[in-house]
This record gives C-alpha cells, structure tokens and sequence, in this order.
C-alpha cells in the first residue's frame, strides 16, 4: 500500500488557513498533506463533500479532522475504502445519534455559548460565528494576538443545524478504523474531560494531551499534531 495522503478538515468558526503550521510541517518531512474545504452546513452534507475530496485522491487516506471537522470525517469515511485512519484534533468523535452541540455540554467546562453571536438565514436556521472580540480568548489563547485577531476576522460561520445534527451513520467510522487523538486542557470550547471520554471510547491508539493548550491545538502546536499524524502514518505504513 503506497503512503496515505494526509487530508485534513477544518472546524466550526476556522477555515483552511487552520491547518498551515500542520502542513509545513508535514511537507517539510516529506508527507503529502493537503486541507479540504468544510462548507459547516450540515454533517450529512459535508460529510459528502469530503468523501468526493477523498476518493479524488486516488489512494489511501489519512483523515484529520479539528472540532465539528471529527463528526465530518467520522461520517465521510464510512464505508470508503480509501480511508485508512482518524485523527481527531480537539475533536468531535461522536457515536450514533449524538450532535456535537450535545456532546460540548456533556461535560462541564465549555464557554463557547457565551460568545457566540446568530444571524439569521431566512429559513429558520441562523448562521453561527464566534463574537470577534472574544474570539482571541475564547478560541486562540495560546496564540499570539495578532494571528489570533486575524483567524476571528476570517472564521467561517458554522449553520446551526449542523451542531444540532445527529450522527448519521449507525456505526461511525471509529468503531472500525484505527484512531488517534490530541487535544490541549486548555479547551474552552470543548471540555477536556469531554475529549478524553471521546478518546477511550473510541479506543484511542494515541492519545496526546498538550498542558495549556487551546482549542487551536493545531495552531499554537503544529509540530506535536504533526508528531501524532506521523505516528498515525506509521502505523498505517
């Protein structure tokens, strides 16, 4: 089997730009690593999205997703054969049925509600993005300010039926594909303990957890989440 393409998928209030420190990581290693668009419309629908990206690809796929991208990736890969692997990044990893609004609330500990701001889309649904004045600490805090002004500014809205979506698939992909996970205890967005519950449920191979860490694990440490991708490539290798 040739070496798994990494494709990575964004979250809630990010985009693709997210991934940078990950990417340049990885390509300086010599790992074929792209980002692939994640529309946050609804899980069903995106989930699509990301399964059309992969099968263009053409070979085995390593997915990573970061918060509302895991419940992405855990649909896209089911029943795809080119996925290989799941690597959650202060991730989503939901069973049948759960939404990501109900699993952030399952533990204590989240603050997300508190800033973020709806706009209506005339169809009953709203757009959700974070207030981008609070974003830096709520989402960033261990990134520098300015880069963190810049991701609140340039944060994708999520649509609210897609936090409230359940889980489609009966069995989501990692009851039957390897997984890793890493995710700081500084999350203020999904509790931590909420993460480690994720992460031995799904049966975690890996699971690194970074002191301090913020919800943008990825940006403030690409290297550690670029060491686990790598020890997930291995794995698969």
């Amino acid at each position: 089997m040739s070496a798994p393409t990494v494709v990575l998928v964004h979250g809630a209030f990010a985009e693709s730009a997210s991934w940078s420190g990950v990417i340049a990581t990885l390509q300086s290693r010599g790992v074929n690593a792209i980002a692939t668009p994640n529309p946050l419309r609804s899980v069903t629908t995106d989930a699509a999205n990301v399964r059309s990206a992969v099968e263009s690809i053409g070979g085995p796929v390593l997915l990573v997703g970061h918060s509302y991208g895991g419940a992405v990736i855990t649909e896209a890969a089911v029943g795809s054969d080119a996925a290989a692997g799941l690597v959650y990044v202060a991730a989503f990893a939901p069973d049948h049925g759960e939404t990501a609004l109900g699993l952030t609330g399952q533990f204590p500990g989240s603050t997300l509600g508190e800033t973020v701001r709806a706009y209506p889309l005339g169809d009953g649904t709203n757009d959700l993005i974070v207030d981008r004045e609070l974003f830096p600490n709520q989402f960033a805090g261990d990134v520098p300010l300015e880069d963190a002004k810049i991701a609140a500014a340039t944060q994708r809205a999520i649509r609210d039926f897609a936090l409230g979506e359940p889980q489609p698939a009966e069995t989501p992909a990692w009851k039957t594909l390897p997984s890793w996970f890493v995710f700081g205890t500084g999350d203020k967005n999904i509790p931590a303990e909420g993460l480690r519950f994720m992460a031995d449920r799904a049966g975690s191979l890996k699971t690194v957890e970074i002191e301090g860490a913020s919800h943008s694990v990825m940006v403030s440490n690409p290297d550690a989440v670029a060491d686990l991708i790598q020890d997930a490539l291995a794995h698969l290798s």
